[in-house]
């Protein structure tokens, strides 16, 4: 699977509900998936009566969807996850959010992941003082996350998009433009609305 060029808004009425694509449209009246609560295309609004496949399918594609990877791109986290010791997954969603592009949209420094992504694929996140433009690095606790200060005001105008937004523990704001990890994050502390078990189970099967 290359990458999707289609409407974004689209994934999320396919999954029917709001995976938060879009950064701020998504919190508005415009947004796609609160007009149109049905499935896209010709046949969405008929009723489908899901198979216990289709459920783990559907929901291992949402996941998929809301950290914007591949098939393959997933399916390695999958196996990432479940080599290592203790729960597959909690082990596979603590990859995913300790991804780059995910902690930089987490600190609210951009608006969607695919903004975050962009930020980090231009050049403009330094972690430790050392520029990082790989979305896909996998930060740790105490490394520290800042904005370039060319990008910094796109940051600043991100976070002062979304003021209520709640900080994860594992992450703290340091600055204007600046933030930390300041551990490792936790099953409960990550906020997704998937049943990771169904993951688990269409992996397993």
């Amino acid at each position: 699977m290359g990458r999707y060029t289609q409407a974004t808004c689209r994934l999320c009425r396919r999954e029917g509900g709001k995976l938060f694509l879009k950064g701020e449209k998504c919190y508005s009246a415009k947004c796609p998936a609160a007009r149109r609560s049905y499935a896209p295309g010709q046949h969405g609004k008929r009723p489908v009566r899901a198979s216990e496949y289709q459920i783990r399918l559907r929901e291992k594609q949402k996941a998929r969807k809301i950290y914007g990877l591949t098939e393959r791109q997933f399916a390695r986290y999958f196996e990432f996850a479940a080599r290592r010791k203790g729960d597959t997954g909690e082990n596979l969603f603590q990859a995913l959010e300790r991804r780059l592009d995910n902690a930089v949209y987490r600190l609210g420094f951009a608006t969607s992941r695919q903004a975050a992504r962009q930020l980090v694929r231009n050049g403009g996140i330094q972690v430790n003082a050392r520029k990082v433009n790989i979305p896909s690095f996998m930060v740790r606790a105490d490394d520290t996350i800042t904005v370039a200060p060319r990008l910094a005001p796109l940051a600043k105008a991100a976070l002062e998009k979304f003021p209520d937004r709640v900080l994860p523990p594992w992450l703290s704001l340091t600055g204007e433009a600046a933030g930390k990890v300041l551990a490792a994050p936790k099953r409960e502390e990550i906020e997704t609305g998937l049943e990771v078990n169904l993951i688990v189970e269409y992996y397993s099967r």
